[in-house]
């Protein structure tokens, strides 16, 4: 026996499903479902061009609602009305901006709302006004820009054509002056050293002078040492040459600090390696010294006719609380490169300050102790001797 399938119930399933489907798909589409909405009516100045009913409504971004009718103005025919249903809950305030976007590869337009900075009321008549050009796509800003360019080149094209001309002109003037041009960026590259070749910059230190005697005496009070005076050539980093020395080699060679910076540190650690229980200070050490002993650099560079020499000249003076000379003395010291390279200038320096360093410091602490106290020089003698 045949069985014959029931095909009324078949096709009603079939039919059924087929909408069941078509519904969810539809229910999908339009998030806020079924549940209430307030329709509001949008006022679209410019061609919405791609824009249909069914499309979505996005409110910063989300979906809320779809666009429920699209009619022509009948009183303004560059106008288009259009009607959008959203949910209820949607903050929709009288200053919410409209506009169109495009969306997906394809630039499928959608209604897109912006919230404004209105925290209560609602749109007005619920009737919202798009701005200007809110209906264009990138294609058509893109257009509409060439044409503004185009416009503004059409109606500029004499006076751009007098620029392109003058701007020729000005070239071929150019090409006549390479050589003044030439000269001129020369100076200039002397002038701020950018023709030099870049140099490597060594620093070397100064040794304080040590291996003194025993400290026959300790000076009556406290002594400190300023910073020493000296002329502006000797106020620098480097390590000096004479000019009659052609010395390449110390072209990037300087000290660790500037020169009279690194005098007076090295006599305080100098004074410090003679007697560390009495040693003297700085200034700016907050004390009211008793004796100050000011330095004059008179030399500290390479020197000499033919054979470099490390020259090393302090002028020293002391004077007492009250400002009056005690005695004063100058020291020098040359001592003989062995080879002309900055190493062996530095072996050479640490020897010539050594040896102005052992004659200073005990002169200076005779004649600030022993049996009473340093009286000052008479007016009529300078009291300054030289050292070797």
């Amino acid at each position: 026996m045949e069985t014959r399938a029931p095909f009324v119930v078949v096709g009603a399933f079939v039919l059924a499903a087929i909408l069941a489907v078509f519904g969810f798909v539809f229910w999908l589409h339009n998030t806020s479902g079924i549940g209430a909405r307030t329709s509001y009516h949008i006022q679209f100045r410019d061609p919405v061009p791609g824009l249909l009913v069914g499309a979505a409504v996005l409110f910063n971004g989300i979906r809320v609602g779809e666009v429920t009718a699209l009619s022509l103005a009948t009183d303004d025919p560059r106008r288009v009305n259009a009607t959008i249903a959203v949910a209820t809950d949607t903050p929709v305030r009288p200053d919410t901006k409209v506009g169109l976007d495009f969306q997906g590869l394809t630039g499928v337009p959608v209604v897109a709302l912006e919230g404004g900075k209105d925290l209560t009321g609602s749109a007005i008549a619920t009737t919202l006004v798009a701005e200007p050009g809110a209906g264009l796509s990138m294609t058509q800003a893109a257009r509409e820009a060439l044409r503004k360019v185009d416009t503004v080149l059409g109606e500029n094209a004499q006076p751009l054509k007098d620029t392109i001309g003058n701007l020729k002109t000005f070239s071929e003037w150019l090409s006549s002056k390479t050589g003044a041009l030439d000269g001129i960026l020369g100076g200039v590259e002397r002038m701020t050293g950018a023709n030099e070749p870049v140099v490597k910059k060594v620093v070397y230190d100064l040794q304080p002078a040590s291996g003194f005697p025993p400290p026959t005496g300790a000076i009556k009070g406290q002594l400190t040492i300023p910073e020493p005076t000296t002329v502006v050539l000797f106020d620098s980093q480097k390590m000096l040459v004479a000019p009659n020395l052609d010395l390449p080699a110390f072209a990037g060679a300087q000290w660790s600090d500037s020169i009279p910076k690194l005098v007076q540190e090295k006599l305080i650690q100098s004074f410090e390696n003679y007697d560390i229980g009495h040693p003297p200070l700085r200034p700016n050490d907050a004390v009211t010294p008793d004796y100050q002993l000011l330095i004059d650099i008179r030399s500290f560079q390479i020197a000499g006719e033919g054979e470099p020499t490390a020259d090393v000249s302090l002028g020293a003076k002391i004077i007492d609380k009250n400002g009056k000379l005690v005695v004063a003395r100058l020291f020098q010291e040359t001592t003989k490169l062995d080879k002309p390279d900055p190493a062996a200038a530095v072996t050479a320096f640490d020897a010539s300050f050594d040896a102005v360093a052992k004659a200073l410091i005990p002169w200076t602490m005779n004649s600030l102790s022993g049996g009473g106290e340093a009286k000052p020089i008479s007016s009529g003698s300078s009291g300054t001797t030289k050292g070797r």
